[in-house]
């Protein structure tokens, strides 16, 4: 039976679940489903696809990054921590603080401008090959005639980039805690 101040094993089980729900759902969209998909539909469709899961996936991210920090919080006291629980309890929240800019400005930045490149692309017969090497001369044909566009996909390697900046430190800030969390069992 756990001791006042100690979470109870429903606390571990569920702390544990949710980070691993966390750590498994980073794979999955970061490193499996979207080289998956990529190779399998136009690149129009693709898109289209990031557009609708990215968002749930940052808010799911953000919602089990905010539960694992109280979860850690609430039974491991600041007052208290040594060194390796500081170490964790700041990973937990450099998880939630990247997730929430991906939720609330990277990613709808992003797909924001995507759409525009999009409508440009269409204009120009582009977008409906599957994958991204077809047609790279196009694309780059388009990037030196059209101001626009050019600008369009500065814009969106900016939002791009450092929405995956965040994902993947996130996903490390994760990883870590996970591991850490496995190593000490005992003491979650």
């Amino acid at each position: 039976m756990a001791a006042e101040g100690e979470p109870t094993d429903v606390v571990k089980v569920f702390h544990l679940l949710v980070l691993s729900f966390s750590w498994g759902m980073q794979v999955w969209v970061s490193f499996i489903a979207g080289f998956a998909l990529l190779r399998q539909v136009p690149r129009h469709t693709f898109g289209l696809v990031q557009s609708k899961l990215f968002p749930l996936y940052f808010y799911c991210l953000l919602g089990s990054n905010f539960i694992n920090l109280v979860v850690y919080s609430g039974y491991h006291p600041r007052d208290l921590l040594d060194w390796h629980e500081s170490v964790q309890m700041i990973l937990y929240f450099v998880a939630l603080i990247l997730a929430g800019l991906n939720a609330q400005w990277f990613g709808p930045a992003a797909t924001e401008v995507m759409f525009q490149m999009r409508e440009v692309e269409k204009e120009h017969g582009l977008g409906n090959q599957i994958g991204l090497g077809s047609q790279k001369e196009d694309y780059a044909k388009l990037k030196e005639q059209d101001p626009k566009y050019k600008a369009y996909k500065s814009t969106f390697g900016r939002y791009h980039g450092l929405s995956s900046l965040c994902n993947l430190t996130g996903f490390i800030c994760t990883t870590t805690n996970l591991i850490y969390t496995a190593l000490n069992l005992s003491t979650i």
